[in-house]
Protein backbone atom coordinates (compact mmCIF):
# COMPACT_ATOMS: atom_id res chain seq x y z
CA UNK A 1 0.00 0.00 0.00
CA UNK A 2 1.22 3.47 -0.87
CA UNK A 3 0.52 4.86 2.60
CA UNK A 4 2.46 2.13 4.42
CA UNK A 5 5.45 3.68 6.19
CA UNK A 6 6.77 0.53 7.84
CA UNK A 7 6.20 -3.13 7.01
CA UNK A 8 7.65 -5.98 9.06
CA UNK A 9 7.69 -9.48 7.60
CA UNK A 10 8.55 -12.76 9.34
CA UNK A 11 10.90 -11.04 11.79
CA UNK A 12 12.84 -13.33 14.12
CA UNK A 13 15.29 -12.55 16.91
CA UNK A 14 16.98 -14.76 19.47
CA UNK A 15 19.35 -14.09 22.34
CA UNK A 16 21.31 -17.30 22.68
CA UNK A 17 18.82 -20.13 23.19
CA UNK A 18 15.93 -17.76 23.88
CA UNK A 19 13.82 -16.86 20.84
CA UNK A 20 12.29 -13.47 21.59
CA UNK A 21 10.59 -12.71 18.26
CA UNK A 22 8.94 -15.60 16.41
CA UNK A 23 7.98 -14.46 12.92
CA UNK A 24 6.43 -11.02 13.46
CA UNK A 25 4.28 -9.61 10.63
CA UNK A 26 2.83 -6.11 10.94
CA UNK A 27 2.67 -2.74 9.23
CA UNK A 28 2.27 0.88 10.22
CA UNK A 29 0.56 3.36 7.91
CA UNK A 30 1.26 7.06 7.53
CA UNK A 31 -0.30 9.07 10.36
CA UNK A 32 -1.22 5.93 12.31
CA UNK A 33 -0.59 5.48 16.04
CA UNK A 34 0.08 1.82 16.84
CA UNK A 35 0.38 0.87 20.51
CA UNK A 36 2.09 -2.41 21.40
CA UNK A 37 1.06 -3.94 24.70
CA UNK A 38 1.86 -7.18 26.51
CA UNK A 39 3.52 -8.63 29.58
CA UNK A 40 7.19 -8.08 30.35
CA UNK A 41 9.34 -10.38 28.24
CA UNK A 42 6.81 -10.66 25.40
CA UNK A 43 9.22 -9.10 22.90
CA UNK A 44 7.75 -5.60 22.62
CA UNK A 45 10.93 -3.58 23.23
CA UNK A 46 13.04 -6.00 21.20
CA UNK A 47 10.71 -5.48 18.24
CA UNK A 48 11.12 -1.72 18.51
CA UNK A 49 14.89 -1.99 18.85
CA UNK A 50 15.04 -4.16 15.73
CA UNK A 51 13.09 -1.55 13.78
CA UNK A 52 15.60 1.11 14.85
CA UNK A 53 18.49 -1.32 14.23
CA UNK A 54 19.72 -1.13 17.80
CA UNK A 55 19.31 -4.89 17.67
CA UNK A 56 20.03 -6.91 14.56
CA UNK A 57 17.24 -9.33 13.71
CA UNK A 58 18.18 -12.88 12.74
CA UNK A 59 15.70 -13.27 9.90
CA UNK A 60 12.89 -11.47 8.11
CA UNK A 61 12.46 -8.05 6.53
CA UNK A 62 11.81 -4.52 7.77
CA UNK A 63 10.60 -2.37 4.90
CA UNK A 64 10.88 1.38 5.51
CA UNK A 65 10.77 4.12 2.90
CA UNK A 66 10.59 1.43 0.21
CA UNK A 67 13.82 -0.24 1.30
CA UNK A 68 14.57 -3.33 3.37
CA UNK A 69 16.62 -2.35 6.42
CA UNK A 70 17.92 -5.92 6.54
CA UNK A 71 19.54 -5.51 3.10
CA UNK A 72 23.29 -5.06 3.57
CA UNK A 73 23.43 -2.67 0.59
CA UNK A 74 21.06 -0.14 2.15
CA UNK A 75 22.40 3.17 3.51
CA UNK A 76 21.30 2.54 7.10
CA UNK A 77 22.54 5.88 8.45
CA UNK A 78 20.41 7.79 5.96
CA UNK A 79 17.30 5.76 6.80
CA UNK A 80 17.84 5.89 10.56
CA UNK A 81 17.78 9.69 10.40
CA UNK A 82 14.11 9.35 9.47
CA UNK A 83 13.28 7.13 12.47
CA UNK A 84 12.93 9.01 15.76
CA UNK A 85 13.46 7.06 18.98
CA UNK A 86 12.47 7.91 22.55
CA UNK A 87 13.79 5.58 25.27
CA UNK A 88 12.66 4.77 28.80
CA UNK A 89 15.67 6.48 30.34
CA UNK A 90 15.89 9.74 28.33
CA UNK A 91 19.55 9.23 27.24
CA UNK A 92 20.31 12.95 27.33
CA UNK A 93 23.89 14.26 27.27
CA UNK A 94 24.31 15.46 30.84
CA UNK A 95 27.32 17.64 29.95
CA UNK A 96 25.21 19.73 27.56
CA UNK A 97 22.32 22.10 28.08
CA UNK A 98 18.83 21.45 26.70
CA UNK A 99 19.36 23.38 23.46
CA UNK A 100 22.68 21.68 22.69
CA UNK A 101 21.09 18.27 23.29
CA UNK A 102 18.59 19.08 20.56
CA UNK A 103 20.97 20.64 18.02
CA UNK A 104 23.85 18.15 18.19
CA UNK A 105 22.44 15.51 15.81
CA UNK A 106 20.99 17.90 13.19
CA UNK A 107 24.30 19.79 13.05
CA UNK A 108 26.65 16.79 13.02
CA UNK A 109 24.59 14.23 11.10
CA UNK A 110 22.52 16.37 8.74
CA UNK A 111 25.08 19.25 8.55
CA UNK A 112 22.40 21.82 9.32
CA UNK A 113 23.82 25.31 10.17
CA UNK A 114 23.76 26.15 13.88
CA UNK A 115 21.31 29.06 13.55
CA UNK A 116 18.81 26.93 11.66
CA UNK A 117 19.24 23.97 14.05
CA UNK A 118 18.69 26.24 17.07
CA UNK A 119 15.59 27.80 15.53
CA UNK A 120 14.11 24.35 14.91
CA UNK A 121 15.06 23.16 18.39
CA UNK A 122 13.50 26.20 20.08
CA UNK A 123 10.28 25.62 18.14
CA UNK A 124 10.04 21.99 19.24
CA UNK A 125 11.05 22.73 22.84
CA UNK A 126 8.36 25.41 23.02
CA UNK A 127 5.82 22.97 21.60
CA UNK A 128 6.57 20.45 24.38
CA UNK A 129 6.21 23.13 27.06
CA UNK A 130 9.90 23.82 27.75
CA UNK A 131 10.29 27.36 26.44
CA UNK A 132 11.65 28.49 29.81
CA UNK A 133 14.23 25.68 29.96
CA UNK A 134 15.96 26.08 26.58
CA UNK A 135 19.31 26.99 28.15
CA UNK A 136 18.91 24.90 31.30
CA UNK A 137 21.46 22.33 32.40
CA UNK A 138 20.10 18.88 31.47
CA UNK A 139 20.99 17.49 34.91
CA UNK A 140 18.69 19.99 36.65
CA UNK A 141 15.50 18.84 34.94
CA UNK A 142 12.81 16.59 36.37
CA UNK A 143 12.20 13.19 34.79
CA UNK A 144 9.18 14.46 32.91
CA UNK A 145 11.11 17.46 31.61
CA UNK A 146 13.99 15.22 30.49
CA UNK A 147 11.61 12.97 28.59
CA UNK A 148 10.02 15.98 26.89
CA UNK A 149 13.50 17.15 25.87
CA UNK A 150 14.11 13.66 24.46
CA UNK A 151 10.93 13.91 22.40
CA UNK A 152 11.85 17.39 21.13
CA UNK A 153 15.36 16.14 20.30
CA UNK A 154 13.95 13.31 18.18
CA UNK A 155 11.59 15.71 16.41
CA UNK A 156 14.50 18.01 15.50
CA UNK A 157 15.64 15.35 13.01
CA UNK A 158 12.24 15.66 11.27
CA UNK A 159 11.54 11.91 11.36
CA UNK A 160 8.90 10.13 9.29
CA UNK A 161 8.05 7.83 12.21
CA UNK A 162 8.53 8.10 15.97
CA UNK A 163 9.26 5.02 18.11
CA UNK A 164 8.52 5.21 21.84
CA UNK A 165 9.86 2.47 24.12
CA UNK A 166 7.80 2.68 27.34
CA UNK A 167 8.47 6.43 27.57
CA UNK A 168 6.73 6.85 30.93
CA UNK A 169 7.94 3.74 32.79
CA UNK A 170 10.84 5.55 34.50
CA UNK A 171 8.70 8.50 35.61
CA UNK A 172 6.96 9.22 38.88
CA UNK A 173 3.18 8.70 38.50
CA UNK A 174 2.36 12.37 39.02
CA UNK A 175 4.42 13.49 36.00
CA UNK A 176 3.45 10.73 33.56
CA UNK A 177 0.62 12.90 32.28
CA UNK A 178 2.86 15.69 31.03
CA UNK A 179 4.69 13.30 28.70
CA UNK A 180 1.50 11.58 27.54
CA UNK A 181 -0.02 14.99 26.75
CA UNK A 182 2.90 15.75 24.41
CA UNK A 183 2.44 12.38 22.70
CA UNK A 184 -1.31 12.98 22.34
CA UNK A 185 -0.59 16.32 20.65
CA UNK A 186 1.85 14.63 18.25
CA UNK A 187 -0.87 12.11 17.39
CA UNK A 188 -3.35 14.93 16.73
CA UNK A 189 -0.82 16.54 14.40
CA UNK A 190 -0.60 13.33 12.37
CA UNK A 191 2.79 11.99 13.44
CA UNK A 192 3.23 8.29 12.62
CA UNK A 193 3.96 6.58 15.91
CA UNK A 194 4.81 3.10 17.18
CA UNK A 195 4.47 3.03 20.97
CA UNK A 196 5.42 0.25 23.39
CA UNK A 197 3.48 1.13 26.52
CA UNK A 198 1.90 -0.15 29.70
CA UNK A 199 -0.37 2.93 29.82
CA UNK A 200 -3.61 1.22 28.85
CA UNK A 201 -5.70 4.39 29.02
CA UNK A 202 -3.34 6.05 26.53
CA UNK A 203 -3.51 3.03 24.21
CA UNK A 204 -7.29 3.00 24.42
CA UNK A 205 -7.72 6.73 23.86
CA UNK A 206 -5.00 7.65 21.37
CA UNK A 207 -4.08 4.64 19.24
CA UNK A 208 -5.60 3.74 15.91
CA UNK A 209 -4.58 0.13 16.43
CA UNK A 210 -3.51 -1.90 19.45
CA UNK A 211 -1.16 -4.88 19.05
CA UNK A 212 -1.03 -7.47 21.85
CA UNK A 213 2.20 -9.46 21.97
CA UNK A 214 2.67 -12.65 23.97
CA UNK A 215 5.80 -14.81 24.08
CA UNK A 216 7.30 -13.42 20.90
CA UNK A 217 4.26 -13.43 18.65
CA UNK A 218 1.43 -11.03 17.84
CA UNK A 219 -1.47 -12.83 19.45
CA UNK A 220 -4.15 -10.28 18.60
CA UNK A 221 -4.53 -6.82 17.11
CA UNK A 222 -7.34 -4.48 16.25
CA UNK A 223 -8.87 -1.11 17.00
CA UNK A 224 -8.94 -0.03 20.67
CA UNK A 225 -12.70 -0.63 20.70
CA UNK A 226 -12.20 -4.19 19.43
CA UNK A 227 -9.26 -5.13 21.60
CA UNK A 228 -10.44 -3.56 24.84
CA UNK A 229 -14.16 -4.08 24.24
CA UNK A 230 -14.15 -7.61 22.88
CA UNK A 231 -10.76 -9.35 23.11
CA UNK A 232 -10.96 -12.65 21.25
CA UNK A 233 -8.02 -14.48 22.80
CA UNK A 234 -8.03 -15.80 26.35
CA UNK A 235 -4.48 -14.50 26.97
CA UNK A 236 -5.54 -11.02 25.86
CA UNK A 237 -8.56 -11.11 28.16
CA UNK A 238 -6.41 -12.22 31.09
CA UNK A 239 -3.82 -9.50 30.45
CA UNK A 240 -6.47 -6.78 30.16
CA UNK A 241 -8.70 -8.04 32.96
CA UNK A 242 -7.11 -6.02 35.77
CA UNK A 243 -7.20 -2.80 33.73
CA UNK A 244 -10.78 -3.38 32.61
CA UNK A 245 -11.93 -4.17 36.18
CA UNK A 246 -10.38 -0.92 37.40
CA UNK A 247 -12.20 1.09 34.72
CA UNK A 248 -15.65 -0.44 34.75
Amino acid sequence: MSDTVLRIEKLEKSFGELQVLKGIDMEVRKGEVVCIIGASGSGKSTLLRCVNLLEEADAGSIWFDGQDLMDLRVDLNALRQKIGMVFQSFNLFNNKNVLDNCTLAPMTVKKIPRAQAEETAKRHLTAVGLKDFIYADATRLSGGQKQRVAIARALCMEPEIMLFDEPTSALDPEIVGEVLDVMKELAREGMTMMVVTHEMAFAREVSDRVVFMDQGIILEQGSPAELFGNPKNERTRTFLSRYLEDHE
